[in-house]
């Protein structure tokens, strides 16, 4: 939607970080971005009734058809950008969740063209814009306290 001035776009998404174990480290997921090759995490568009965590999960599933995902409690990190779409401001907000994974095998959509399971220094490396390494970080401590209390967030 406009803002009263009439130029810029806002627009909320939501989406998840997508963590697996593997030999006793996580790796993450991400997704190459059919239209500009950039890396990132599955999320979208929060449609009108959605609230944010129905839309991350419904994006995920979406976008990389893993279905059988556990959110992990008490990880919400937002996340802020602009950008230009056919020559407009666009202001986005997205919320990501943390998800953890058994499953490994991604069913891509036509939006993405390649997927990679890294760990973190390897993952931080490939995504693309500064606010997705953020995110990754913050994810990637929140499951290292995880760990290091044995609670669950």
């Amino acid at each position: 939607m406009p803002d009263e001035a009439g130029g810029e776009r806002r627009e909320k998404a939501a989406g998840f970080v997508i963590a697996s174990k593997r030999s006793g480290r996580y790796e993450y997921l991400l997704l190459r971005h059919r239209s500009d090759g950039h890396w990132g995490f599955p999320k979208g568009r929060i449609e009108p009734g959605e609230d944010a965590l129905a839309a991350a999960v419904r994006e995920t599933i979406e976008e990389t058809g893993i279905g059988g995902f556990a959110r992990i409690p008490g990880f919400l990190a937002e996340s802020s950008y602009r950008f230009e779409r056919s020559g407009r401001p666009v202001s986005k907000q997205v919320s990501y969740f943390l998800a953890e994974v058994c499953e490994s095998e991604v069913r891509l959509s036509d939006e993405h063209q390649e997927c990679r399971w890294l760990d973190r220094g390897a993952a931080v490396a490939l995504l693309t814009y500064d606010e997705s390494r953020r995110v990754l970080e913050c994810a990637a401590e929140h499951l290292a306290g995880r760990t290091r209390t044995g609670g669950d967030g």
